[in-house]
């Protein structure tokens, strides 16, 4: 998945604290969230789970997801992440 274009979600566990991020390198980026690379947002509401995540043709067309979802409510969220992952599993792992 090196280089694609996404649009993902962080949670720090089922139904808490979640975050929504853009990346063209899922993985690597994912992976800089779980080692508190850098402070922030995620680091310090230990938001590290990959709940879901969405390819995007472009960069221009995840930054625009992005800020469409960003601007959703919690349950349009929620509702958004249970649809594809109803059990909140980790995706980390089944990416590497």
């Amino acid at each position: 998945m090196d280089k694609q274009h996404c649009v993902y979600i962080l949670a720090s566990k089922r139904n808490g604290t979640i975050y929504t991020g853009v990346t063209s390198q899922l993985i690597k980026r994912v992976s800089e969230h779980k080692s508190n690379v850098v402070a922030g947002f995620t680091s310090k509401y230990n938001v590290h789970h990959l709940v879901w995540f969405e390819l995007a043709e472009t960069m221009e067309a995840a930054i625009h997801r992005e800020k469409k979802i960003k601007n959703w409510n919690r349950e349009w969220k929620i509702n958004l992440i249970e649809q594809q992952n109803p059990h909140w599993v980790d995706l980390y792992n089944d990416l590497l």
